[in-house]
C-alpha cells in the first residue's frame, strides 16, 4: 500500500512496508529460480522450506514447542468453524459454545450441522458490548471443549484476559483478529486459529494451531482438506496450499521477531488503542459504549448518521480509508493491527480533533 494511504480497514489490512519489499522482490525470481515464486511448485524444495521457516518462526514468537501443530490452510476462519468440530467433536459428545458477538453466533451456527452444541453464554442480552466472563461461564466437564471468539472484529469487542475456566474442558478459539498482538497463555489453549488478512498477511490462508494430542480422531465426515491430522502429516499440503499467502505470512513472523516480538507488538496495540479511546472518550461528538473493548477495533459513532457519512467522506480524502464500520452494525470503525503505525493512529486522532472542532 502506498505510504501515503492509512488502511483502517478490518481487513485486508496493512503489511509492514518492508514485508511488501520483501515479496515485491520475489516476484521476479526466487531462490536463484528463473521463475518468480507464486510459478514454482508446491512440492519444490524451495517452497517445502518456506513453510517450515515460517512454521519454525510462528512457533518462535507465540512460544510453542514441539507438542504443537501449526496448519497453513485455505478457507478462512469461517472454514474453521466447521473445521473445529470435525476434528475434535467426536460423536456422542457435546461441546460448549460462547456467543460472543457477529463471530461467535457464526461459529455456533456452522458447528450445529455436525454435533451437539451448547451455547453456555451469551452477550446478547448485553446488546454484544459485554463479553461473558469465562471464569463465570457454566462448563460441562465432559464437553469436548469450549470455543469462543477472543476478539469480536464487527462489535468491537475483547477478552482482555483469558481467565481460567471452572474445569480443565480444553479451550478453542477464533483469533483472527488479535493474533500476534496478545501474549497467548498457551496453557489454556488446546487450539487457536484465525484468517492472516488482518495481523499477519495477505488474504487467503488460514493458520490453525492445535495441541498434537488431540490429533487423529476427526468424524468420518470431515473432508481430507479439513482433516488436521491429514495435512499435519502432509506439512499443510496434502492438497496445493496457498502459496503466496504463506510465504507473506512467514515473513511477517520474521518482521515480529526483529521488532521485540509479540509483548512489544501487544504493547504498541495497547498504546494505539489507549490514545483512541481516550480521544473518543474526551470528545463529545464521539461515543463507544462497550465494556469490554478491543484493542484492534474500535467502534465508534458520531451523533448523527449525517455526520458520519461527512467524516467518512473527509477522512478518505485525507488518506484514511476503512473506516466505515461494519454494515451490520453501522457507524465507523478503526481497526489498528500489528502493522498500522503509531503515527498512523496520531494522524487520525488528529482528524477526528479538527472535525470535531467543526462540527461539535
Amino acid at each position: 500500500m502506498s505510504t501515503d494511504v492509512l488502511n483502517f480497514s478490518a481487513g485486508p489490512a496493512m503489511l509492514p512496508h518492508s514485508v511488501i519489499e520483501r515479496l515485491r522482490d520475489t516476484l521476479d525470481e526466487w531462490d536463484g529460480k528463473s521463475a518468480s515464486v507464486i510459478e514454482i511448485s508446491h512440492r519444490d524444495k524451495s517452497f517445502i522450506e518456506v513453510v517450515e521457516r515460517a512454521e519454525a518462526s510462528l512457533k518462535r514468537i507465540l512460544g510453542m514447542d514441539d507438542e504443537w501443530q501449526v496448519l497453513f490452510l485455505g478457507g478462512g476462519a469461517t472454514g474453521q468453524f466447521a473445521g473445529v468440530p470435525l476434528n475434535l467433536l467426536q460423536p456422542g459428545r457435546s461441546a460448549g459454545y460462547i456467543d460472543t458477538g457477529q463471530w461467535g453466533g457464526k461459529a455456533i451456527q456452522e458447528a450445529r450441522k455436525f454435533g451437539d452444541i451448547v451455547v453456555t453464554a451469551s452477550a446478547k442480552d448485553d446488546g454484544y458490548a459485554k463479553l461473558p466472563d469465562l471464569a463465570l461461564v457454566d462448563i460441562d466437564p465432559n464437553w469436548a471443549y469450549l470455543h469462543f471468539c477472543a476478539n469480536e472484529t464487527v462489535d468491537g469487542t475483547q477478552y482482555g484476559t483469558i481467565a481460567q475456566t471452572a474445569h480443565s474442558v480444553p479451550l478453542v478459539a477464533d483469533c483472527s483478529s488479535e493474533l500476534l498482538t496478545r501474549v497467548m497463555p498457551l496453557d489454556r489453549f488446546a487450539a487457536f486459529y484465525g484468517g492472516a488478512q488482518k495481523n499477519v498477511g495477505p488474504a487467503g490462508v488460514t493458520i490453525v494451531c492445535v495441541r498434537k494430542e488431540l490429533l487423529g480422531s476427526p468424524q468420518a465426515i470431515c473432508p481430507a482438506v479439513w482433516d488436521w491430522t491429514q495435512q499435519g502429516a502432509n506439512d499443510s499440503a496434502l492438497n496445493t496450499p496457498p502459496v503466496y499467502a504463506i510465504l507473506a505470512s512467514g515473513f511477517v513472523f520474521e518482521w515480529v521477531e526483529e521488532h521485540g516480538g509479540v509483548p512489544a507488538a501487544a504493547a504498541r496495540a495497547a498504546e494505539k488503542s489507549t490514545l483512541l479511546y481516550e480521544t473518543i472518550d474526551r470528545i463529545p461528538l464521539y461515543s463507544n459504549d462497550r465494556a469490554t473493548r478491543s484493542k484492534t477495533n474500535i467502534v465508534f459513532r458520531l451523533t448523527t448518521e449525517e455526520l458520519e457519512k461527512q467524516f467518512l467522506k473527509e477522512a478518505e480524502a485525507n488518506g484514511m480509508i476503512g473506516l466505515k464500520g461494519h454494515r451490520a452494525v453501522g457507524g465507523c470503525r478503526a481497526s489498528v493491527y500489528l502493522a498500522m503505525p503509531m503515527e498512523g493512529v496520531q494522524t487520525l486522532v488528529a482528524f477526528m480533533e479538527d472535525f470535531a472542532q467543526r462540527n461539535g
